[in-house]
């Protein structure tokens, strides 16, 4: 009867273990678009779909627009494609907007390393765009005729092998007055410099206003691959004086409209291993606000000072965009503060030096799987002494087990007599109770912080290790490393002493199985981490536990 059972549980592990490993093949990865801009010759005009450049887009700077008469010109509206080593982006000549852009060095799916993660989109997918412009009192930008069509001398830019700067002009003019959008492209940069130049050569001077955004909808975040419940931060975050990193969610955005006068800093829109910001000059006062367009898209930009320029007279203003992956060191060389959009929680202060030591690491080893082994290791050894007490009050707390159990027949359900007793007896034993979740207590802000960094890094994305462990961002796609997990977690619960507690004891049993199941969808690299801890706890534990033993064996005989 007991073989039949076992025969009956064995069959039903492997028949769910099989059902799991199919709805991770079907459901487990993200859909492929119909189509890129980077698979297709041709550059695609704007869909029907897409609504860049509507009136709402252009904030307003506190002063009456112009009416001045606007020159004909046989202008293109085709998209203007620009490819660089790292960049494969589309300008809409309508505004000069970044409304399409592909990371070429980051493929959107492991195994189709041809179509890169796109972060911009007109309207395919989601819409979420990079809009700049002239607004104020004579900016073209706040026409009531709508947004400058500018002229491109090609459709067509690319960063050739010997170049390593690449400069792209829009031009427009109206009234005497004549526009240049340059946008400046450097050789493995995801910053680029959008600077404006006003040549006035009409009869009255011009006043206007730099205003640079990010436009986005509702729709979820592309980048996210976990499904544990703790999902990364999608929203939108600026610098202000007061606070370096300020986060304005979207619900932050539904319930007001921010409006912040702010020298220098940056705004930005955070997605999980992804960032895209607008960094204005660091010496101007700016105006930061958020809104909602009438199709109920997310804003946040800033508008800057008044730049007037007189008659006969030409000015320039300039701001950069920055729309790439979270490298730390990119983003502090760009502005302060711009590095916490890596955000590690509340936790960050451990964090950081967390992942300075685990990148030092990697720059030795060059694989993330076996650096986050060796950062377990150094974590594990600074615990040592810590953990090395829990093991030794828990294998202590083992040794009086026999006495425990006595006690718990001699009182029976008198449970007020059972705990003086079992009191005695740990004073007798020199037992510490709560030594055995004190330093584990101290130890977990550190793991708490460990787990973030993985979690944050874009360095993890798509990273392999071993073997079967091809990216240590996703989940383990065998589930492998959860059932060892739960194994080693199985193994380090028969060193822990018995709770004296029928019901605790049983929770405790089901502990192996409630982790390895929640563990299923975590992170390769996390659950890697957990592993190595767990062997190394192991170990330790044993060791302890052994020794005390044949100590007391050796005081009893």
């Amino acid at each position: 009867m007991d073989i039949q059972r076992t025969i009956l549980i064995v069959a039903l592990a492997i028949v769910s273990y099989m059902m799991v490993l199919q709805w991770n093949q079907d459901y487990g990865q993200a859909a492929l678009p119909t189509q890129t801009a980077s698979a297709s010759s041709s550059v695609p005009g704007l869909p029907e779909t897409a609504v860049a450049g509507t009136s709402d887009d252009v904030p307003t700077a506190g002063a009456e627009t112009s009416a001045a008469p606007v020159t004909t010109e046989a202008v293109s509206d085709e998209l203007i494609r620009v490819k660089t080593d790292v960049l494969d982006l589309s300008i809409d000549p309508r505004g000069g907007d970044v409304v399409q852009l592909h990371l070429s060095q980051y493929p959107r799916r492991q195994d189709r390393p041809d179509v890169p993660f796109q972060l911009f989109d007109n309207g395919g997918e989601r819409l979420y765009l990079a809009q700049s412009g002239l607004t104020g009192a004579n900016g073209p930008d706040a026409r009531a005729s709508g947004r400058p069509l500018y002229r491109s001398a090609q459709r067509e830019y690319r960063l050739a092998d010997d170049q390593d700067q690449l400069v792209v002009e829009l031009a427009f003019s109206e009234a005497g007055i004549d526009y240049i959008k340059r946008f400046t492209f450097e050789r493995g940069q995801y910053d680029l410099n959008v600077s404006y130049r006003i040549d006035n050569q009409s009869a009255q001077a011009w006043t206007g206003n730099l205003f640079a955004q990010l436009k986005r909808d509702d729709s979820g975040d592309p980048s996210s691959s976990t499904a544990t419940g703790t999902a990364t931060y999608l929203g939108a975050a600026l610098w202000t004086q007061e606070k370096p990193y300020t986060k304005v969610s979207t619900g932050d955005m539904d319930d007001q409209n921010l409006r912040e006068t702010v020298q220098g800093g940056w705004i930005a829109w955070l997605q999980h291993y992804f960032v895209t910001a607008w960094i204005p000059q660091k010496d101007s006062n700016n105006l930061v606000q958020t809104r909602k367009d009438s199709q109920g898209n997310y804003i946040i930009g800033f508008t800057g000072p008044a730049l007037n320029v007189p008659a006969g007279a030409s000015a320039e203003t300039s701001a950069i965009l920055y729309a790439g992956p979270k490298i730390q060191e990119n983003l502090e060389a760009l502005s302060p503060g711009l590095d916490l959009t890596v955000d590690y929680g509340f936790l960050w202060f451990l964090a950081k030096p967390i992942f300075w030591l685990l990148e030092h690491i990697h720059a030795l080893l060059g694989n993330w799987g076996w650096s986050i082994i060796v950062l377990t290791i150094l974590i594990k050894l600074a615990f040592f002494p810590l953990s090395g007490a829990s093991y030794k009050s828990m294998a202590r707390m083992r040794a009086v087990s026999p006495k425990l159990q006595a006690l718990k027949e001699q009182f029976g359900d008198d449970r007020q007599k059972m705990s003086q007793a079992m009191m005695e007896l740990y004073k007798k034993e020199k037992i510490n109770p709560l030594g055995g979740c004190l330093p584990i207590l101290v130890q977990m802000p550190v793991f708490l912080a460990l787990y973030w960094v993985l979690l944050e890094s874009v360095e993890m994305r798509q990273a392999p290790w071993l073997l079967w462990i091809t990216d240590l961002s996703i989940k383990d796609p065998f589930f492998i490393l959860p059932i060892i997990m739960g194994a080693t977690m199985f193994i380090q619960q028969q060193l822990n002493p018995t709770p004296p507690d029928p019901m605790q004891a049983r929770v405790m049993k089901l502990m192996p199985i409630i982790f390895t199941f929640f563990f299923l969808w975590f992170p390769a690299g996390l659950v890697l981490y957990w592993v190595v801890n767990n062997v190394l706890s192991i170990a330790q534990q044993w060791y302890i536990t052994r020794k005390i033993e044949a100590a007391s064996k050796a005081a009893a005989a």
